[in-house]
């Protein structure tokens, strides 16, 4: 009788794939698996995991290059289809908008569906809610009455049910930001996160007065996040700790650390970036007036490249759209980026006017190409963790195809981001932000070659995701 090792190799090399990636250095965090393997894909899964030789129909010879689990950015504003063919070249092959989210779930789906080169979800969001609620005029994040005015009882009874309706249509999570929102109570706050805690969802949340244009103290916003998640039993992620605090990083890495260890569910993310970007007429600025002239030289209107004064800012704050906001430090992203707790996610907003901050389109590039390869403040293996597994397991609880997401491993999805570790970097720059990554040799989403020998392909195998509609 054949050993069973022998039958099952036999099988493995009988078989024709779709699809076989060979030689590569196949990297999965999850088992700890660092090796040159051969896969074998069918039907959008992998099949086979072997150090024999596989039959596809057709074959990709990784020698020399890193085979990944796909990138799964947990916050992406650019949701369209030119966004996320940007997104795919920089290795993501999962999108989620949820810190700003929508206020229509079953609409943002259906209006995706078939269109998107990546898979992507959505969170239902407080601050879209709150803007149909109080009727705010302003365009994707509020300017006037959402952003200015508390909410009555009656106010807050109609969020929870624009909430709650989200939530039994399959919203990802729940979006949060009090930055944006400064008028809500922190009683509406709990509101939201006690709905969050009855659908088992995270929220994904831009703390309270913390923001690169703000210099009030970020922990204050940090503690208030803790305290409702403590509260109501919530999953809490917080959003972009590098541009939320700034100079004081090590002292919030510090709390999250600590409450993690008391047994709070709490998550985080960061951009490799010193700017951050918002819309400049959002409530972040309302205080600027305030602020000394030389304050407005650090913001950069992304249509025309320009750094800002009084007077350009006061034109274009009336007219509204994207800005940069340089605020941060080499240093302090340097010292993120070595932390074990943050993600890596882009918090891009795509391409709707002139440029775009370049997290658009080079935030994980530059995070293999800058911050391992030349600077060596993260392994392989630890980047590529924080950039699929991680933010896989932050959603698995309430969304369960990701279990099969963030992962190499025979039944996982076939979302699979092959580089070449030794030119993989952002091309992407402040004045030029639509820029495509270099390295990123072969994307596969659902097992369809998205970008292949570097070159975007015209598919769209994108599916979204959502949890289990109610």
């Amino acid at each position: 009788m054949k050993p069973l090792l022998f039958l099952l190799a036999t099988t493995l090399t009988a078989q024709t794939y779709d699809v076989v990636i060979a030689h590569g250095r196949v990297i999965d965090p999850e088992t700890k698996l660092d090796a040159v393997r051969n896969i074998g894909i069918d039907g959008g899964s992998i099949k086979a995991i072997s150090t024999a030789p596989l039959k596809g129909r057709a074959t990709i010879d990784a020698s020399g290059l890193v085979v990944a689990p796909g990138f799964i950015d947990l916050h992406e504003h650019g949701q369209d289809f030119e966004a996320y063919t940007f997104q795919v070249r920089d290795g993501v092959t999962s999108s989620f908008e949820l810190e700003v989210g929508t206020a229509d779930v079953d609409a943002w789906y259906a209006s995706r569906a078939g269109k998107a080169a990546v898979n992507h979800g959505v969170s239902i969001g407080h601050i879209p809610v709150r803007m149909k609620v109080l009727k705010d005029p302003g365009e994707f994040l509020p300017s006037g009455a959402a952003a200015h005015q508390s909410a009555t009882e009656e106010q807050i009874s109609e969020m929870k049910q624009l909430m709650e309706r989200g939530f039994k249509q399959g919203a990802v999570s729940a979006g949060l930001g009090m930055v944006y929102t400064p008028a809500a109570t922190r009683w509406e706050i709990l509101e939201m996160f006690r709905l969050a805690a009855r659908f088992h969802a995270s929220c994904h949340v831009h703390l309270r007065g913390a923001s690169s244009v703000g210099n009030g103290e970020p922990e204050e916003g940090l503690e208030e996040a803790i305290a409702a998640s403590a509260i109501t039993g919530a999953p809490l992620h917080v959003v972009h700790i590098n541009s939320s605090s700034l100079t004081h990083a090590p002292h919030m890495l510090r709390i999250i650390a600590e409450a993690r260890a008391h047994g709070l569910d709490v998550t985080t993310e960061m951009y490799p970036y010193i700017a951050g970007a918002t819309r400049i007429e959002s409530a972040v600025f309302d205080a600027l007036a305030a602020q000394p002239n030389a304050e407005y030289g650090n913001i950069q209107w992304t249509a025309t490249g320009e750094r800002l004064n009084r007077e350009s800012f006061l034109k274009y704050r009336k007219q509204g759209g994207n800005v940069i906001v340089f605020s941060n430090t080499e240093s302090m992203i340097e010292t993120i980026v070595r932390d074990p707790l943050p993600m890596i996610a882009s918090d891009g907003f795509g391409f709707q006017t002139g440029t775009s901050h370049p997290r658009s389109a080079g935030t994980y590039s530059r995070i293999l190409g800058l911050y391992v390869r030349e600077r060596k403040l993260l392994t392989l293996p630890e980047a590529i963790q924080k950039m699929t597994l991680m933010p896989a397991q932050r959603l698995e609880s309430r969304v369960p195809v990701m279990r099969k997401k963030g992962r190499i491993q025979a039944g996982a999805d076939a979302d699979i981001t092959v580089f070449d570790p030794a030119t993989v970097r952002d091309q992407s720059t402040y004045e030029k932000g639509k820029v495509a990554s270099t390295g990123i040799r072969h994307v596969l989403v659902n097992g369809v070659f998205v970008v292949k020998d570097g070159a975007l392909q015209s598919v769209t195998p994108g599916q979204g995701i959502r949890a289990p509609v109610n």
